[in-house]
């Protein structure tokens, strides 16, 4: 039985499969667009570090800055150019690991544990984890969420390139906008944030920031 998205849908459970990337936890992805769509730009355009844990929140992930990297350490998420895919996998994926395919990611890179500890559970099966970007420039996309986890990204934070990088648009898997914001205080590095958009320039992901760059 298949829904008029193309997700398929096993009768009698309500566990949705995407047919070309069947690592994506659906449900929990959309549980996640749902929270998103809750933030508003004055929600986003706060002081970093309180726009960044709702960022967070919004991704079905814990706040986690003291814990040990592998361990559910989250303090890395969307705080530099790269860790910024909220990716939602299905169990089965979760420990998955980089057999090499991902170009500039160690060989391994075993997330499961981590990706257990720090996942929010009332947003669905599966879990959240900030992936790395690179590769995302490809088309197909060649990063760790579509090749080492199979799944969509639920969201993406590129850094709009205008004079100082100080704004930043969320994007879906498709590129199409979700949100956006202009952070205050302590940002990111902004070298960080132009090799943000320097690893996702030039791709779907990368539209929208454009967009609102030429204006």
């Amino acid at each position: 039985m298949s829904s008029s998205n193309g997700e398929c849908v096993n009768s009698g459970i309500s566990n949705l499969v995407d047919p070309e990337y069947p690592g994506t936890a659906v449900q929990r992805l959309r549980s996640v667009h749902a929270r998103v769509a809750t933030l508003s730009k004055k929600d986003l355009s706060g002081e970093w570090e309180d726009v960044r844990r709702k960022i967070l929140w919004a991704g079905g992930l814990k706040d986690l800055p003291d814990s040990v990297p592998g361990q559910g350490y989250t303090g890395h998420s969307f705080n530099d150019y790269n860790h910024v895919d909220l990716t939602t996998m299905n169990d089965q994926v979760s420990d998955n690991e980089n057999d090499g395919t991902v170009k500039q990611i160690a060989i391994g890179n075993n997330l499961g544990n981590g990706i257990r500890i720090a996942s929010i559970q009332e947003l669905g099966p599966g879990g959240s984890w900030s992936t790395c970007a690179n590769g995302c420039h490809l088309d197909p996309p060649q990063d760790v969420a579509h090749i080492q986890f199979r799944s969509r990204i639920a969201f993406k934070l590129v850094w709009v390139p205008n004079k100082n990088f100080d704004m930043f648009v969320l994007v879906d898997d498709d590129g199409n906008e979700l949100a956006r914001g202009k952070p205050t205080g302590q940002l990111p590095h902004i070298r960080q944030r132009q090799m943000n958009y320097q690893i996702i320039s030039g791709s779907k992901y990368s539209k929208v920031a454009d967009e609102i760059a030429s204006k």
